[in-house]
């Protein structure tokens, strides 16, 4: 059986867990990526090869890409930085960083990285301000979907505290031309014909009985908020999706065409990360945080990964091995993931830098990494 590596992007670079073919004795390796600051790492089961897309105002926007596990990387830059400006300015500086003029394919039109996500042998790149790039030569080169940068609803997407970025890449894997898309704060968009053409997906199942909500990113005129933190979709053959908002967890059993609110039983409207079962369609994973203007850490200071076995229906704290005192940490939206195993291996990442793996569907819990930088995104290689 192969092994199981957990990919995690760091303000600082990204990092590699490698835990054997058990899921045990995990060792640390890195940083990679010279340093940058990395948002979202993806890995390709078939062939190993690893993609870690970040960047930021210094650096501008790139993409990473190692085929040998880690042992070398190479990088794709897509936009210009700060750097740039320096070292065509100064030749020594240009010198010493290896610099050189050639033009950027999309000059200074995004500034990230900020997602991931792979489909039908594309390799798709989520940007921050949002739109979603492709590429079909594995990261090589990419094209920006222009279908949904061109959206009529684009005027007027807002931005989230992290500003106006796309998060969340979700493929069908029953249609190669499915996808979703989560932005903060513009709402869940889907594709049938392969990014051509988008439709806003983000319509609650039943208005009435939300409620009135004063909170600005909660529901109202009939949708769902738009700040959507985090978006899966669950196996099998239908269209059964979550998401993590800024207001609650919603689950829609269309593809997005309409959302319930599932959030009954936890201890807080308010968390980033969702994860779904590799084969379960109803049992899920996530993390409140106790709100977005009271510290963004668990309730009670105690954390906890709260379970669903019945799609959302009833919930259940997941507290063995977790800190459960003086906790501050926050767990970030693209930064819990699991592998493909049984039982199946549940990860995730803290902004205070350690990485928690439960090796039994989050009945216990272990840190198998601390001390790293800022933990950004967690995904998982599992090759078996």
């Amino acid at each position: 059986m192969a092994d199981v590596t957990i990919l995690v992007g760091t303000t600082k670079g990204a990092f590699l867990i490698n835990g054997g073919a058990n899921r045990d004795g995990w060792t640390v390796r890195g940083p990679f990526c010279d340093g940058w600051p990395i948002n979202h790492l993806a890995g390709d089961r078939a062939t190993g090869t690893i993609w870690a897309g970040g960047g930021g105002d210094w650096h501008g926007a790139g993409v990473w890409r190692t085929e040998d596990g880690g042992a070398s990387w190479s990088l794709t830059r897509l936009t210009k930085g700060q750097m740039d400006d320096w070292a065509a300015n100064d030749a020594d500086f240009a010198e010493m960083i290896g610099w050189t003029d050639a033009p950027l394919p999309f000059a200074d039109q995004f500034h990230q990285i900020w997602s991931l996500g792979l489909a039908d042998g594309k390799l798709y790149a989520g940007t921050k301000p949002a739109s979603l790039l492709v590429s079909e030569d594995d990261g090589k080169t990419f094209q920006r979907l222009d279908g949904l940068s061109d959206h009529p609803s684009a005027e007027s997407w807002n931005g989230g505290a992290a500003g106006l970025v796309l998060h969340s890449i979700v493929a069908d894997p029953t249609d190669p031309k499915r996808l979703w898309v989560g932005i903060s704060a513009a709402g869940v968009f889907q594709t049938e014909d392969g990014g051509a053409s988008w439709e806003r997906r983000n319509r609650l199942s039943n208005a009435e009985a939300c409620g009135q909500h004063h909170h600005p990113a909660a529901p109202r005129d009939g949708e769902v908020g738009h700040c959507v933190h985090n978006l899966v979709r669950a196996p099998g053959e239908g269209q059964l999706l979550y998401q993590q908002n800024h207001h609650g967890v919603w689950r829609s059993p269309d593809g997005g065409r309409s959302w319930e609110d599932i959030t009954e039983g936890l201890p807080s409207t308010f968390g980033f990360p969702i994860h779904v079962h590799p084969r379960d369609a109803h049992t899920l994973w996530t993390l409140p945080l106790n709100g977005d203007s009271i510290g963004r850490f668990p309730p009670g200071a105690a954390a906890a990964v709260w379970r669903s076995r019945d799609g959302g229906e009833s919930w259940q704290a997941l507290r063995d091995g977790l800190p459960q005192a003086a906790c501050f940490f926050t767990v970030l939206r693209q930064a819990m993931a699991g592998d493909r195993r049984e039982p199946a291996g549940v990860y995730f990442g803290t902004n205070s830098g350690s990485v928690f793996a439960s090796t039994d569907e989050g009945d216990h819990w272990q840190e198998i990494a601390r001390h790293l930088p800022t933990i950004l995104a967690v995904e998982v290689l599992d090759r078996a």
